[in-house]
């Protein structure tokens, strides 16, 4: 079976979860696919095992990983992820990228082992990587850019256009879920999944259950609060709040859209908290419920959940992949609403869990998202924003 081609935005600790985690899996699986694998939701999509995604085109802009091997680059600083599986193929060479806003001023203030140190190289232009996109017949780029990362976004997402690439978008600028960018992966023919990665198990997908868990036992949510703590070069970045907008908006929906009626906003606080240096990968989320149940008696939830980031998010992408190369395969076009429920915080179209799983099922079987002839190579040829251009 041929290989599923991608390229990685971003060679950082979720990059390095997910290469790590296919070359275990891909060693894993030389005998065939088993029929359940412990930390996999999908053993094969489609007849794709995760070994048969191959990294073909990498992009980063930190000078201690452009130029080096994927798979060197996967452990050079800043990334702190866990080390899940020795034997990672070097593979592609990482070529330098385009930071426009993805690299926010304070990181300077902290030690070069913590945050991102700019390579000199010159920043990639947007024909370039169309270009490279096409040689290396990527059929489905990850974009893996820093909270915040709006230009950049937008310049990944332009190339992902002009050269009939899929998207997965793991990070909390909009693009699947924008009417205008989702209308125009349409228009091209090109599937995508987003937006903002869901963990396996992570903070939003355990508030989520927890709030619907209320609503279907009658207990009336008062108030709630999600606090998260962690060390990697994630939290770091999102100490400058200027770049928490669209990030909040995310987390806070992805709870908000389980409830009825939805809670006043002083009575719901969703979002990152503070960066704890030692922490390193280890994200802590502290989850807070208050409610009513029977004649008003109060009811209260303290959690507090404990999990490696990186591992958790690639757990959710190895499946985002596989199932944009089976919508490719039919012919579909625009975001794929029912997987982007299941795996993202902030899809086209909000669903309950469950029901978001059983899209995503139906999906795996051929029975649901409707299967549209590709347009012709002129139909809805991407414009591009004059930021862009140059």
């Amino acid at each position: 079976m041929p290989r599923i081609r991608i390229a990685v935005v971003g060679v950082g600790n979720c990059a390095s979860s997910l290469l790590q985690g296919i070359a275990l899996y891909r060693d894993l699986f030389k005998g065939g696919i088993p029929e359940k694998v412990p930390g996999l939701m999908h053993p094969e999509i489609g007849g794709f095992a995760p070994g048969e995604i191959e990294t073909v085109l990498a992009v980063d802009i930190d000078r201690r990983k452009v130029g080096r091997p994927v798979g060197e680059a996967l452990f050079a600083e800043p990334n702190c992820a866990m080390r899940l599986y020795p034997a990672v193929d070097k593979g592609v060479t990482v070529e330098m990228g385009n930071p426009l806003d993805g690299l926010s001023a304070h990181m300077n203030d902290y030690p070069e082992s913590r945050r991102f140190v700019l390579a000199g190289q010159k920043p990639l232009e947007l024909a370039q990587l169309v270009r490279r996109l096409r040689e290396t017949k990527t059929e489905i780029l990850l974009n893996y850019l820093p909270v915040g990362s709006e230009m950049a976004t937008a310049f990944y997402a332009e190339a992902c256009l002009e050269a009939g690439v899929s998207l997965v978008n793991c990070m909390p600028v909009f693009v699947a879920s924008n009417p205008v960018w989702a209308e125009r992966f349409r228009t091209k023919g090109i599937p995508l999944i987003g937006d903002d990665i869901k963990s396996q198990l992570g903070a939003t997908i355990v508030h989520r259950v927890l709030t619907k868990l209320f609503v279907d036992r009658g207990v009336k949510l008062d108030r709630t609060y999600q606090l998260n703590t962690g060390g990697n070069t994630d939290f770091l970045n999102m100490l400058n709040r200027d770049r928490l907008k669209s990030k909040k908006i995310s987390k806070t929906e992805a709870v908000q859209s389980q409830l009825p009626e939805r809670l006043p906003d002083e009575d719901i606080h969703i979002g990152p908290s503070d960066y704890v240096p030692w922490q390193k990968d280890n994200k802590l989320c502290f989850v807070r419920m208050e409610g009513r149940g029977f004649s008003g008696a109060p009811v209260s939830i303290e959690l507090r959940l404990s999990v490696e980031d990186s591992p958790n998010s690639a757990g959710i992408v190895i499946d985002a992949i596989r199932c944009l190369k089976i919508a490719r395969q039919r012919g579909l076009r625009g975001p794929l609403e029912g997987v982007s429920a299941y795996y993202m915080k902030h899809p086209p179209r909000q669903m309950d869990d469950a029901q978001a799983r059983l899209e995503t099922e139906r999906f795996l079987q051929g029975e649901a998202e409707e299967v549209t002839l590709l347009p012709s190579a002129d139909e809805g040829r991407a414009r591009v924003p004059a930021h862009l251009s140059t």
